[in-house]
């Protein structure tokens, strides 16, 4: 299959050339992926375009993306110090963007997830903070993060109250599924932002096949560490696999996150720790190659870059029916495991460990069909640049209606 990139000019009714700075939190994670590839793609485009991120975390592969990415960067890269969780420091850091976005005079200030959605957004309901004195307008990619919090906890509905506040300054929300755009209907609601459906898109040379290395594992998790990505499942289902068949398989796990210890806990007592291994973060396609059958037993998702990845490479996959993940699979959804639930997630992987070699490339090669036909780069950047036109010539409308509103009182 030939994927080529097609050349599609955009509608410039609107301003020229926009200045646009991105903002987040952790530089780790599709997130970071996203952003970069926006970033970039726009950057390539013609438009100046800054980043701001979290200066702690991301280690040395964040460091060697930036800087790559910085001399394309006309508004170039700053970093703070961020925190994940809410925090005293919140104010300050969000005082810091602010007087950084004055300097840097954006026309459209892009947060992306909770925390950078916080921060992109927060100057403008705080009077006393550094304010940009340009028409500009205020993005909001949320990436799952608090379109996942159970609402019916109390800190969580704290959490929400925050982001109903911040929606109403919002002009313009690209969602990157159907399902984040019905969860924020649902938790959050729209009095003001346009909302629109830009999913995540690959480059046309992340859909050449990779093998994996001699001595790859039976099978492979590639993402954060934490409960809501189902890791803890998996290490179950690799137990009830070693029950069923005599023999646990060989597991690698690749990233990072706070239930390292939790989850060598848990290999531990079920008897597998010895089947695991664990290995940092890296790029995707080095990491599928780690192993033979992706598994992705998350609780929750948006979107997940790395199943667009691993299909696109036609890396086997077991993935559990959550989120946006079943719009990726379109018609082929029912391939799909029921979530928290290791004794399916055990069945789904050892069907695919069984599959013969002709039906799981006729598997593969259906799904990267469809990938390429939905889920590209060029479509994501051109429709969030769609998105800035439109909310800035709504903005400009909005702002000459209330300025003659007065007088016709």
């Amino acid at each position: 299959m030939r994927v080529e990139r097609q050349s599609q000019a955009i509608d410039d009714n609107g301003p020229g050339r926009l200045r646009i700075v991105h903002v987040m939190r952790a530089p780790i994670g599709g997130l970071f992926r996203h952003v970069v590839d926006l970033a970039g793609a726009q950057a390539e485009r013609g438009h100046a375009v800054g980043l701001i991120a979290d200066s702690s975390t991301g280690g040395e592969r964040a460091e060697a993306v930036l800087r790559m990415l910085e001399p394309s960067l006309e508004l170039g890269v700053t970093r703070l110090c961020m925190r994940r969780l809410p925090s005293w420091s919140d104010p300050i850091v969000a005082f810091r963007i602010a007087a950084a976005l004055k300097r840097l005079s954006p026309d459209v200030v892009h947060g992306h997830g909770a925390k950078g959605g916080l921060y992109a957004r927060l100057p403008t309901l705080l009077p006393l903070f550094p304010s940009l004195t340009r028409p500009h307008i205020r993005v909001y990619t949320p990436h799952g993060g608090s379109l996942h919090f159970d609402p019916d906890a109390l800190v969580n509905r704290l959490y929400l109250s925050v982001e109903k506040a911040l929606e109403r300054v919002t002009d313009f929300i690209p969602f990157e599924s159907a399902y984040a755009q019905k969860r924020f209907a649902e938790a959050i609601g729209f009095s003001r932002a346009v909302a629109r459906i830009v999913p995540n898109g690959l480059r046309p040379a992340e859909f050449e096949p990779i093998a994996p290395i001699a001595g790859a594992a039976d099978f492979l998790y590639v993402g954060e560490w934490r409960r809501f990505k189902g890791v803890d499942t998996l290490i179950e289902a690799l137990a009830l696999i070693r029950d069923e068949t005599g023999e646990a398989p060989r597991l690698a796990l690749v990233g990072s996150g706070p239930d390292e210890a939790a989850l060598r806990a848990l290999a531990e007592t079920r008897g597998v720790n010895e089947r695991l291994c664990f290995a940092p973060p890296m790029p995707a396609r080095e990491a599928l190659r780690l192993g033979r059958i992706l598994v992705v037993p998350s609780r929750a998702e948006s979107l997940p870059y790395i199943v667009l990845e691993a299909i696109a490479a036609r890396t086997p996959l077991v993935a559990t029916n959550v989120g946006g993940i079943p719009e990726i699979f379109g018609d082929y959804a029912d391939r799909l495991v029921a979530s928290d639930d290791p004794a399916a997630l055990a069945r789904a992987m050892i069907a695919a460990g069984g599959m013969g070699e002709s039906a799981r490339r006729r598997a593969s090669d259906e799904l990267a069909e469809r990938v390429a036909e939905n889920f590209s780069l060029t479509a994501m950047e051109e429709a969030v640049l769609r998105g800035y036109r439109d909310a800035l010539t709504a903005a400009g409308c909005r702002r000459a209606a209330e300025a003659v509103l007065p007088q016709r009182a």
